[in-house]
C-alpha cells in the first residue's frame, strides 16, 4: 500500500513527540521552516530554531527566516558561524560542505546541551540523496537527525504540505549557500561572496525568482528558468552595465537553465 504524505507527516508529528525536545538548524528555506512549524507544534517551548550567519549567508534569507519564526512563534537564536574561517572551506574542495557543517553542527550541539535539548536536527529531505551531499557525513559523523529524510518526505510533498499549513514560505524558491556559486578549487572570498550576492539582488529586482549567478573569474554565468530567460533578454544591456560595475568582464546566459548542483556536473569527470 502506498504511504501518502499525509501518512508521512503523521508519522513526522509522531516522531517529533518522541524526541521530548530539540535544536533546529534553521535556514528559512522551505524545508527548515516547515520543519520548525511542526516541531513547535508539536513540542511548543521545548523546540529550538537557531539560525548560523555568515559571509554565504545573503542579507535577504536572514531577514526571511526572522519573519519566518516569528509569525511561528518559535524560539529564534541566530549565531555566528563563518565558514570562510575554515582553511578547507575556503580553499573551497569537493568536500567544502562537510567542514562547514561539521562547525555548523558543533556549535548548534553546545546549544542544544546549554538549553537541555535532546537532539539536534536538520531539514534534508528525502531528495537530497539524488546530489553530492558531503555534508551528509558531518550529519552522521555528529549523530544530527533528518526527520524529513527518515520519514521520506520529498521537496514537493513539503511544499505540499507547506501550502497547507498556510507557510508562506511554500512557494519560495530553492536556496542554496552562496559558495555553492563557485567551481571547486576556485578560492571564496568575503569579496567575491558580496560580488554574487550582489549580482543577484539585481537579477532579484527584475522580478526573476529563481536564479544562480555562478563565478568564473571574469565571467558571470547567470542560470534562470526557461520561462525567465525572455526577461533576461529583455534587460540584457542593463544587466550587462550592472555586472561590469560589480567587476565581472564578460556576462553570460546558460541555456541549461537553472538547475541545483550545476557545479557538481564535472565532478563524475
Amino acid at each position: 500500500m502506498k504511504t501518502t504524505s499525509q501518512d508521512k507527516f503523521n508519522k513526522l508529528k509522531q516522531l517529533l513527540l518522541n524526541l521530548k525536545s530539540c535544536a533546529i538548524a534553521y535556514s528559512g528555506g522551505l524545508d527548515s521552516t516547515f520543519l520548525i512549524k511542526v516541531a513547535y507544534d508539536a513540542l511548543g517551548k521545548n523546540a529550538l530554531a537557531v539560525t548560523a550567519t555568515s559571509s554565504t549567508y545573503p542579507q535577504r534569507e536572514l531577514a526571511d527566516a526572522k519573519q519566518f519564526a516569528e509569525e511561528i512563534g518559535i524560539q529564534h537564536l541566530i549565531i555566528e558561524s563563518e565558514e570562510l574561517d575554515i582553511t578547507e572551506f575556503s580553499d573551497n574542495s569537493p568536500d567544502r560542505c562537510y567542514y562547514c557543517k561539521k562547525e555548523l553542527f558543533k556549535k548548534i550541539q553546545q546549544i542544544a546541551k546549554d538549553h537541555h535539548l535532546n537532539v539536534v536536527l536538520d531539514g534534508s529531505n528525502a531528495d537530497d540523496t539524488l546530489d553530492y551531499r558531503p555534508g551528509a557525513r558531518a550529519r552522521s559523523e555528529l549523530g544530527v537527525r533528518s526527520p524529513l529524510k527518515e520519514v521520506g518526505l520529498t521537496k514537493q510533498e513539503i511544499r505540499e504540505l507547506s501550502s497547507s499549513l498556510h507557510l508562506k514560505s511554500s512557494e519560495k524558491p530553492a536556496f542554496a549557500c552562496l559558495a555553492s556559486r563557485f567551481p571547486y578549487g576556485v578560492k571564496i572570498t568575503k569579496e567575491r561572496l558580496k560580488q554574487i550576492e550582489a549580482a543577484e539582488e539585481y537579477l532579484f529586482s527584475l522580478g526573476i525568482r529563481q536564479c544562480r549567478v555562478r563565478y568564473h573569474d571574469r565571467i558571470a554565468r547567470i542560470e534562470v528558468l526557461p520561462d525567465d530567460i525572455p526577461t533576461i533578454l529583455t534587460h540584457a544591456q542593463k544587466i550587462i552595465k550592472r555586472f561590469k560595475t560589480l567587476g565581472f568582464t564578460y556576462i553570460t546566459l546558460d541555456l541549461q537553465g537553472y538547475r541545483t548542483g550545476s557545479l557538481n556536473e564535472v565532478l563524475g569527470k
